[in-house]
């Protein structure tokens, strides 16, 4: 089967959790950059890896790269791409999305517009055709340039890889689902240990826990916008979602708990479990941070605690995360992992993290907080 070179976007920092999860999954990955990584496959390789990554945000299908300073060589690059592969007489094509860094070429709309009609002006000879009713089928194409090198991607996922479908009711400034999923495998968590988020607003740190603990893909109940192109043909995306369904065991029962001091967000999260169908895997409560506290060891906290983008006084947001240290530090050899955009938040903790990792959440700087308790002590057989 033919391969291609395959480029999945990710948060800012979160790099090698997506290669070593693209890895896992059986491909090759060729090259890490910011904020996205690239790695061979086939077309079977473009379906799997929209129903099973937990991280990316999207696939692409890399059309190719040139150098482009000026729109007439960006026009010419653009037509020399062979978009007649996958787009049909009948296509609905368009550039979706239009970034730009350190490069001559700047503006967003300018660049989509030219990139069209190229792509026109391309399928024009190819299809024999003066006017494209676009009447078919979306093929959305996504453009980057750095340094003055474009690179030009065919979209297949759509709307992003981060909505699962399960989160109908959010928080305020919820965390997205595959930066949760993300942190989650940074930590050593593992389904045979507890893990409780004090703070867990809309659910998304359980919810997400469960989904892991019960090897349930992401994308096994979603639809992507590759599913309905001629090129893909051959029931790829059915073939990986059956893959997942055959994976998936709903039956496991992890010791995942969502606590939160407002009765409103506990119910958010209660039915947001109940659509991704892990509510009976979770065990959400009305209970402040104060009242954090449980009497098994070697539990993890991972949480995403209100910072300024939740809670607007300094005060109370200081003393959330004293509240936060206490109730820690109570807990017997657990382990503590938070995200937040306070850089000061182990002074109000109270105790200096073992590791912080620097993530950025969409355009906010954010502190990945890890404090790492010991392992259980492995019982000797005799």
């Amino acid at each position: 089967m033919e391969r291609f070179e395959l480029i999945a976007p990710c948060h800012f920092g979160l790099e090698a959790v997506l290669k070593r999860e693209i890895t896992d999954l059986g491909y090759d990955v060729t090259s890490v950059e910011d904020g996205r990584v690239t790695f061979a496959g086939d077309k079977e390789a473009v379906a799997r890896i929209n129903v099973f990554s937990r991280t990316a945000e999207r696939i692409l299908i890399k059309l190719g790269s040139f150098h482009a300073e000026t729109f007439e060589e960006l026009f010419q690059g653009t037509k020399a791409l062979p978009v007649e592969e996958w787009v049909p007489p009948d296509g609905r094509f368009y550039v979706a999305k239009a970034a730009s860094v350190k490069s001559k070429l700047f503006s967003p709309s300018d660049i989509q517009s030219i990139m069209k009609k190229a792509m026109v002006e391309r399928l024009k000879g190819i299809y024999h055709i003066e006017w494209f009713e676009e009447s078919g089928k979306d093929y959305p194409f996504r453009v980057f340039i750095k340094n003055d090198e474009v690179t030009v991607g065919l979209d297949t996922t759509g709307e992003s890889l981060h909505k699962r479908g399960y989160r109908k009711l959010t928080a305020k400034a919820p965390i997205a689902e595959n930066l949760a999923a993300a942190l989650l495998m940074l930590t050593p968590w593992k389904k045979d240990r507890i893990l409780v988020d004090p703070f867990c607003g809309s659910g998304t740190f359980p919810i997400e826990a469960a989904l892991m603990a019960a090897g349930v893909a992401p994308g096994m109940s979603r639809s992507f916008t590759a599913e309905g192109w001629g090129a893909m043909d051959g029931g790829y995306f059915k073939d990986a979602k059956e893959e997942a369904a055959d994976l998936a065991d709903f039956n496991v029962r992890p010791d995942i708990q969502g606590y939160d001091i407002d009765p409103e967000m506990i119910r958010i999260s209660r039915e947001n479990a109940k659509l991704a169908g892990v509510l009976d895997m979770i065990h959400f409560q009305v209970r402040p941070v104060a009242e954090l506290s449980h009497a098994k060891k070697y539990g993890f906290i991972v949480t995403n605690p209100p910072y300024g983008e939740r809670i607007s006084d300094k005060d109370e947001i200081e003393g959330i995360y004293r509240t936060l240290g206490e109730r820690y530090r109570a807990l017997d050899s657990w382990s503590m992992y938070l995200i937040s955009s306070a850089a000061d938040a182990e002074r109000y903790i109270g105790k200096k993290a073992d590791k912080n990792r620097k993530i950025y959440n969409g355009m906010l700087k954010t502190y990945f907080y890890q404090y790492m308790g010991p392992k259980p002590v492995k019982k000797v057989k005799i």
